[in-house]
């Protein structure tokens, strides 16, 4: 009798397997450090992004390129995690570590088919990976917050190639300040860096203020429309009875009766109104409702209100002004009242602000952007972010290590004298990592528009010549010591897009089997037609 065959899944499974799965997943990963490489560096592209609701994003910041693009392959996916981490961890070097990432799968790719197996390029990889790090500690260069023209120089670094190049000596000067002033104990949030957008007046015209900017009006007409030597009240309880539960009764038969029931009400509010004014406080920001009796004897004595702040900006103005948050009513005093020079009603266009400025030593601080459209402001803020992040982790780590290329020449060279006193085949595996990380300068050369080989070939001269920090200049197109030229990058950007980009590579190598199921079964989706190519890049 014929054996009958095992049917180990549903029809509905997919499955790839072998080499098939390992070059399908690697030609995925190619694919996604191709879409971005064009925006590398200074002289690097946008990319209009277009949803399908036709809103449209101009950037050339490789996570937000890959987060607008409705990426489905799951080999894809895991491309567009690692320029998500790169993002949270430092802000900044989101191409340069997707890049690294596929050219590592690719140059993997030569390996396999000289018949070398994945694990063996997987430890290639580790070992190269760990030598990279012990050389960047070796040849990165101590910071500290006194060296204010150095985090200048990164923070621009950081904005060259962006929507905000045209102003980055100002906007390096305005982060370098804000990421100084919330630095406390040495610890650095940078939450506490409020960015706020208003479409009017040129880029230049962005500002750092001292304070906090809210989008919030006053609740009455009648209060100031600025108060001077402010004493701000912060509080998240609501100024207005709490409304009875749905089913509550009250019985009430006579007008006398209502009426009392009314001046009651008014009499409580009346309690709460008074407490403020002994506190001293003259301007309240709440969390919750401002009833409009409140409102009203609010304006009668010149105190300023923004009621349903949220807990988020009140924790910011307390940190700003040094205010407590109060909780209850009967706890407040002239102690627990923060205090700002000013706080005033500003209109800017359609919109309201409430500014709080000229506030001492804030640990809390609002950068205000301005441009002519929504595009120049979104891609100004997305410089600003970059730039934020470069500073504030070089200062968190203490090392800068030089741009422009030089820093994956030297490790490449080095990681050429480290594969030859290995004795196995991962020497292979590191020859291929070197070159993966000489991606960078060929891919900077190349959107500027220069010849790559001349480029490299000199660099690489230059670096056994021991010139360790030549790199290319893009402002002139030369070589040069990119630390002379004032090219600097946190060592942080390099040491994460490093260990990442090796991290997800060794993952792809691994895979030899994919099984997925179709959309009815639950599983994964995205991999139709698996065979001819699954998935997709949209």
């Amino acid at each position: 009798m014929p054996e009958k065959p095992v049917i180990l899944m549903p029809e509905d499974i997919q499955r790839i397997m072998g080499k098939d799965a390992q070059r399908n997943n690697i030609l995925a990963a190619k694919m996604v450090a191709e879409i971005v490489k064009t925006t590398l560096g200074p002289k690097g592209m946008d990319k209009m992004l277009v949803s399908p609701t036709n809103d449209i994003i101009v950037t050339n910041d490789g996570v937000t390129i890959l987060n607008e693009m409705q990426i489905e392959h799951p080999a894809a996916k895991m491309m567009v995690e690692i320029a998500k981490t790169q993002e949270k961890e430092v802000g900044d070097g989101t191409t340069t570590a997707v890049m690294i990432a596929g050219k590592l799968l690719e140059n993997a790719e030569k390996l396999l088919d000289k018949k070398i197996h994945p694990t063996v390029i997987t430890k290639g990889y580790r070992l190269a990976a760990e030598k990279c790090q012990e050389i960047l500690k070796e040849i990165s260069l101590k910071i500290t917050p006194e060296n204010e023209d150095i985090l200048k120089q990164i923070a621009m670094t950081a904005m060259t190639g962006k929507g905000a190049e045209g102003s980055k000596e100002k906007f390096a000067e305005i982060i370098v300040k804000a990421v100084k002033q919330i630095m406390d104990n040495g610890k650095i949030d940078l939450k506490d860096i409020q960015i706020e957008k208003i479409k009017g007046n040129a880029t230049e015209d962005t500002e750092l203020i001292s304070g906090i900017v809210l989008d919030k009006e006053k609740v009455s007409a009648d209060m100031p429309e600025i108060v001077e030597n402010a004493k701000i009240a912060l509080i998240d309880f609501p100024l207005e009875l709490k409304s009875p539960e749905i089913d509550t009764k009250i019985s009430i038969s006579s007008p006398e009766q209502l009426q009392s029931f009314i001046d009651q009400e008014d009499k409580e509010i009346r309690k709460m109104i008074e407490k403020i004014k002994i506190s001293g406080a003259n301007v309240i920001f709440c969390q919750k409702g401002i009833d409009d009796f409140a409102q009203y004897l609010l304006s009668k004595e010149r105190i300023y209100a923004c009621r349903r702040v949220s807990n988020s900006d009140l924790k910011k103005i307390s940190k700003a002004t040094a205010g407590k948050i109060v909780s209850n009513l009967n706890e407040l005093n002239s102690l627990e009242l923060g205090h700002a020079q000013i706080v005033e009603e500003v209109k800017q266009g359609e919109e309201i602000f409430t500014y709080i400025k000229g506030c001492q030593n804030p640990k809390a601080i609002t950068i205000l952007i301005h441009g002519g459209t929504e595009h120049v402001i979104d891609e100004t803020e997305r410089a600003l972010k970059d730039g934020l992040g470069d500073v504030a982790s070089s200062l968190k780590t203490g090392l800068v290590v030089p741009g422009g290329g030089a820093i994956e020449i030297e490790l490449a060279r080095r990681l050429r004298h480290f594969g030859q006193s290995l004795s196995g085949r991962e020497q292979l595996a590191v020859e291929e990592f070197a070159c993966a990380l000489e991606f960078i300068p060929i891919t900077l050369a190349e959107n500027a528009g220069i010849d790559p080989i001349d480029v490299l070939t000199e660099l690489k001269s230059r670096h056994d010549a021991g010139e360790k920090y030549a790199g290319i200049n893009l402002i002139n197109n030369k070589i040069e010591n990119t630390l002379e030229a004032k090219i600097i990058e946190p060592w942080k950007i390099k040491s994460q897009a490093i260990s990442s980009s090796t991290e997800v590579a060794i993952m792809i190598l691994r895979i030899d089997d994919v099984i997925a199921s179709s959309g009815k079964s639950g599983g994964m989706t995205g991999m139709g037609g698996m065979p001819q190519g699954y998935g997709g890049l949209d």
